[in-house]
């Protein structure tokens, strides 16, 4: 018998237990999706774009917390500025995905936050918009990076890489992740950083 790490099933249970919840919303999600996943349904998408309809998926939130800054990719099929990440494959440990988004999206390879470690900081159940609107379970990873590190963006993703300053909200406008102030609101508090807005 397989033992609890070779469980892919087990594996996503694991993690969406080490999140610690931040506010009521993010442990109702935690809420929902244990049970999702415990109820026996597929976790990972099966075909693209949206089968099924509630699959997997990961963020990388790439931080230079020595500049205060986040960076962020314009998707080009979101029409949104939104960390990079993508779908966990089927059977994929969710902390394999976001290391092989980052290479294949960025060509890079950084480490994971040394105090927040390699566990999900944040998760986050969203519908997505459409066309081929599904829901998206995201789990949250934080990355050390530096804004001077080399990075080579994934055209056919997204075209444009831009460092956020996490207290500069006159530079956060346009389209995010519905979920990107509390995933910020998160992150400042657990790092005491200055907190956007």
């Amino acid at each position: 018998m397989p033992g609890r790490q070779h469980d892919p099933r087990l594996v996503v249970r694991d993690l969406v237990q080490a999140v610690v919840p931040y506010d009521e919303r993010e442990s109702a999600d935690q809420q929902w999706v244990l049970d999702w996943i415990d109820a026996g349904h597929p976790l990972f998408r099966t075909a693209k774009p949206a089968t099924p309809h509630r699959h997997l998926a990961v963020y990388a939130a790439l931080l230079d917390e020595a500049a205060r800054t986040l960076m962020l990719v314009d998707h080009a099929k979101a029409k949104a500025w939104l960390l990079p990440g993508g779908h966990v494959d089927p059977q994929e440990n969710p902390q394999v995905t976001v290391v092989r988004e980052l290479d294949e999206e960025l060509k890079i390879a950084p480490p994971f936050h040394l105090r927040l470690g390699s566990a999900p900081f944040f998760l986050t159940v969203t519908e997505t918009r459409p066309p081929h609107s599904h829901t998206d379970v995201t789990l949250w990873f934080v990355f050390s990076a530096s804004q001077q590190q080399e990075i080579v963006p994934d055209l056919a993703e997204f075209s444009v890489c831009r460092w956020f300053a996490l207290n500069d909200t006159a530079a956060w406008v346009g389209e995010f992740d519905p979920q990107m102030f509390r995933f910020m609101a998160k992150l400042t508090s657990a790092l005491e950083l200055a907190p956007v807005g």
